[in-house]
């Protein structure tokens, strides 16, 4: 009875797990090795609302071409090219890479934001140790907001009919 392996106390425990040995050998983070392709770039898939953009990125002068037009000509909307630099801007890699992308599905806000998921895990797998200041940035969460749904007897997804008293 005496030599049970008991923990009465948080002590106890604590000396418990410090003495196994799985929990001497593990690692805080993984190792994560880059994922690249033969001409070098990097891919990743991004989607927002109803969008999916396919990305590759390259090292080069920072050219961003998407569905084989520049950025300027497909985004015309200065928001919306700020949003696609975020990523490069938060890691520090300004005007180091070049990004192709191909994107389908929803409007141009969705798809700018497809487009940035896309650039932010594309960088992860060029580059895995950007992936903690990506991640606290909040670029790899997929944004889950979407359209609400139209219910029967509504005119949208909340606008009732007009009421009338008479």
């Amino acid at each position: 009875m005496s030599e049970q392996t008991t923990a009465n106390s948080l002590a106890d425990l604590k000396n418990l797990v410090q003495g196994t040995p799985a929990a001497a050998g593990s690692e805080a983070a993984p190792v994560r090795e880059p994922k690249r392709d033969a001409q070098g770039r990097a891919y990743a898939t991004g989607s927002r609302k109803e969008s999916v953009a396919r990305v590759w990125v390259k090292p080069g002068k920072g050219t961003i071409t998407i569905n084989d037009k520049p950025q300027g000509k497909y985004f015309a909307r200065p928001v919306l090219r700020m949003l696609i630099a975020q990523p490069f801007l938060v890691a520090d890699r300004y005007q180091q890479f070049d990004v192709i992308a191909t994107v389908a599905g929803g409007g141009l806000s969705g798809q700018a934001g497809a487009v940035r998921h896309g650039i932010s895990r594309a960088l992860c797998n060029y580059e895995p140790e950007l992936r903690a200041i990506l991640k606290k940035a909040g670029f790899l969460t997929r944004d889950p907001r979407a359209v609400e749904r139209k219910k029967y007897g509504k005119m949208k997804a909340r606008r009732s009919f007009q009421f009338s008293k008479r």
